[in-house]
């Protein structure tokens, strides 16, 4: 993986770099970067597959180049770096791949950079073409917990659901809170998850059939998960033929 280092501290590049060189021949820094703005040019002209992007910078702050790179065809992925935590939820509304709290860990960086490999360009040259997109698809949910930051995988998340300004998410370890909105998620991750209710979107590839509530309702069953899911009457029918279109249900 070719990695640019983004950061206005020559000191901490230079932990990040060896951070980097601790992990493996796999990962190469190919250029160093001290603002957004140097960052941005960088990556137009060098072979960049992961940028590790510090936020506070003096000029353009790593939002809004991590907002900049993600026009970039094609776009690299963005690890942000930082010492304020508090701007984690800023950081993932831009669709970033990860968010590192310094002073950064080995086994959180190496964390990181496997969650947001991508293809090099050479391998990405012989994919298939695929419609460009307004901006690279995200595959985790974070938020901040207890002064750092926690990630889930999206392909882990088994279903969703809105509880006043937050959206709780809910996982095989446990549950995380997100400030974002339900709707916002269903549009980004529409071939992921199914809506069930107005308030409940639920994994695709998690869902095992619909059962009978004792009040006469309709219940949604899931793989993973024992908790059987209300299904409102206004997305039922909508719900059972999808149902129906993957497998019988009695």
């Amino acid at each position: 993986m070719r990695i640019l280092i983004a950061d206005d501290e020559a000191l901490a590049r230079e932990r990040l770099r060896r951070l980097l060189a601790e992990l493996g021949d796999e990962h190469q820094v190919v250029a160093e970067a001290p603002d957004g703005e140097t960052a941005l040019a960088l990556c137009a002209r060098e072979e960049v597959d992961l940028v590790l992007l510090d936020i506070e910078m003096p000029g353009m702050d790593g939002l809004e180049a991590a907002a900049r790179l993600a026009q970039l065809d094609p776009p690299p992925a963005v690890v942000l770096v930082t010492a304020y935590p508090e701007f984690a939820l800023d950081a993932f509304a831009r669709r970033v791949a990860d968010y590192l709290v310094k002073p950064v860990r080995r086994e959180r960086l190496a964390a990181a950079l496997a969650g947001a490999r991508i293809a090099t360009r050479p391998q990405r040259q012989t994919l298939p073409v695929e419609p460009a997109a307004d901006t690279p698809g995200r595959r985790h949910l974070s938020a901040p917990y207890r002064g750092g930051v926690r990630t889930v995988p999206i392909e882990e998340v088994l279903y969703l659901r809105a509880t006043q300004k937050y959206v709780s998410v809910h996982y095989p370890g446990g549950e995380l809170l997100v400030e974002e909105s339900l709707k916002a998620l269903e549009d980004e991750f529409a071939d992921r998850f199914l809506r069930v209710h107005r308030n409940t979107l639920v994994a695709r590839d998690q869902v095992s059939g619909l059962e009978k509530a004792a009040d006469g309702g309709v219940l949604i069953c899931l793989r993973e998960h024992p908790e059987r899911l209300a299904v409102s009457r206004r997305h039922l029918a909508e719900v059972r033929r999808w149902v129906r279109s993957g497998f019988s249900v009695d």
